[in-house]
Parts: structure tokens; C-alpha cells; sequence
């Protein structure tokens, strides 16, 4: 089974690159791909509930390809994200929450803001998603993530992007970080080849999963990526794990 484990769609016709649920569809299966871990495509201003509730009946629609995954922006108001978070776990039932202080400008281990909303995901038991890369350097840097996954060590991180988007690379800090907490694993989504393939050596195959990012690349291309990366570099079962094995035990869709 093939999972990607990062991928973006929007209600928003407006969106640049917006992507509905239906191209989604189409390029997993252009892809080879089985499943995709989903969650809305910003901006979406202050109808983020619109977009979230967009994931929702896009997995209703599609219920054997999306793995629906909500989204929190603190920005919003703490009270606002505390409600999306209730929402998107106890209503519609998806998988976890994602942040992303990036987007939503906001730093991830922020005390004030943030924290009451990581509390919440945590208390409930199910996952926690952050965006974790160079394009806002400060607000999401793997030395926040470790600050989160500490704090938190019961509840498993994906760490969307291992340090990877823009033109930095912070992916060494990222795997550096992971070894010294086991509750964080690794989504290698716009991130270098090379980095990839450091952290499943490092790591091992069960902390590192496949994603595309799409619609900001190109599922298709991804895979072949992945492909010419790992074959012959790792067993055949370690990228089996890799490629989606990894996400179907965290998900609970293992037989």
C-alpha cells in the first residue's frame, strides 16, 4: 500500500494552485497511489471551518482513498482553535491535527497561544501534525519541535517537511531532533533527496514517510523520486515501510 503523507485540498476556487478533490483523486491514480493523508489548502482567511468541513466530505465522498486530517491556526484566537480542534476530532472523527506556523505565523512551542491548543490535541490521544521547515526559519525550527515533542511525549508528531521548503535546509537539525525523541516521525514532503535518505539510515525505515505536498508538486514525479532514491539503497520491506506502511500502523489500518 501507497500512502502519501501530505496533501492538500480546497473549497477556495480563488486559491492559487487550488486543488479539488477530484484532480486530487485523479493524480493519485495517475500515481499509483492507494491513499492520501489530507488536509485543507490555505489561505483561507477566517473561513477555515469551510475548509476543514471541505476534508470532511471529501473523505465521505471517498472514504477507501483519504485519510482526513483537521487544522488548528491559533492566529484565529486560542478559543477559535480549541473549537477546530474539538471539531475536527470529536465531530468528524479525523485522524489528528495539524499547525502550521509558518502559514498561520505563529511559533510553534508559543506559551501563550499555542500551548492551550497542543494541550488539547495531546488530551485527546490521536495525532499531531507540524509544519516544520525554513520558510518561516524561526517559527518552525526543528529546536521548537523537540520543544513540543518533550513536552508531549506521548503523543506521536508527524513532522511535515523534516526542515526541508525554501532555500535553506534545516533537515540535519530535524533528524538530530527525531533521534533524541522516538514520539516524532519524519514526512519527507519538499524536503532534498539526500536528507531523505540520511534520516531512514539514521532513523530507520520506521520514522520516515512518503509525501508530496501536492498540489505544490507532483505526486507522479514524487514517486519516481522516492523510487530512484530508495530501490537498491534500502530492502524491499523497509521501503514498503516508507511508502506507506509507516502511516497505515499510525493509523490504525493495518489488518
Amino acid at each position: 500500500m501507497i500512502i502519501d503523507g501530505d496533501v492538500h485540498i480546497s473549497p477556495t476556487p480563488e486559491a492559487p494552485e487550488s486543488l479539488k478533490v477530484e484532480e486530487m483523486i485523479r493524480r493519485l491514480d495517475r500515481a499509483g497511489i492507494d491513499k492520501a493523508l489530507t488536509w485543507l489548502q490555505p489561505p483561507y482567511m477566517r473561513d477555515i471551518d469551510k475548509s476543514n468541513q471541505y476534508v470532511k466530505e471529501s473523505a465521505e465522498r471517498f472514504p477507501d482513498r483519504i485519510l482526513p486530517f483537521g487544522w488548528a491556526d491559533p492566529r484565529l484566537g486560542v478559543a477559535h482553535a480549541i473549537r477546530s480542534v474539538h471539531r475536527c476530532l470529536d465531530d468528524y472523527g479525523f485522524y489528528g491535527v495539524k499547525l502550521n506556523g509558518a502559514q498561520n505565523d505563529f511559533y510553534i512551542d508559543d506559551m501563550e497561544t499555542v500551548r492551550p491548543v497542543l494541550d488539547e490535541i495531546a488530551a485527546s490521544g490521536k495525532l499531531l501534525a507540524l509544519h516544520i521547515g525554513t520558510d518561516a526559519f524561526d517559527k518552525t525550527h526543528p529546536y521548537r519541535l523537540g520543544k513540543v515533542a518533550g513536552r508531549y511525549p506521548d503523543t506521536r508528531i508527524l513532522a511535515v517537511h523534516m526542515g526541508g521548503v525554501g532555500f535553506h535546509d534545516l533537515s540535519n537539525a530535524a533528524i538530530e531532533v527525531a533521534q533524541e525523541h522516538d514520539n516524532i516521525t519524519l514526512i519527507g514532503s519538499a524536503v532534498r533527496a539526500a536528507p531523505i535518505l540520511k534520516a531512514v539510515r539514521t532513523l530507520g525505515a520506521e520514522r520516515v514517510c512518503f509525501g508530496s505536498d501536492m498540489p505544490f508538486e507532483l505526486p507522479h514525479v514524487e514517486i519516481a523520486k522516492y523510487d530512484a532514491l530508495l530501490d537498491g539503497e534500502i530492502t524491499p520491506e523497509e521501503k514498503a515501510l516508507v511508502m506507506g506502511g509507516n502511516l497505515a500502523r499510525l493509523f490504525g489500518l493495518e489488518a
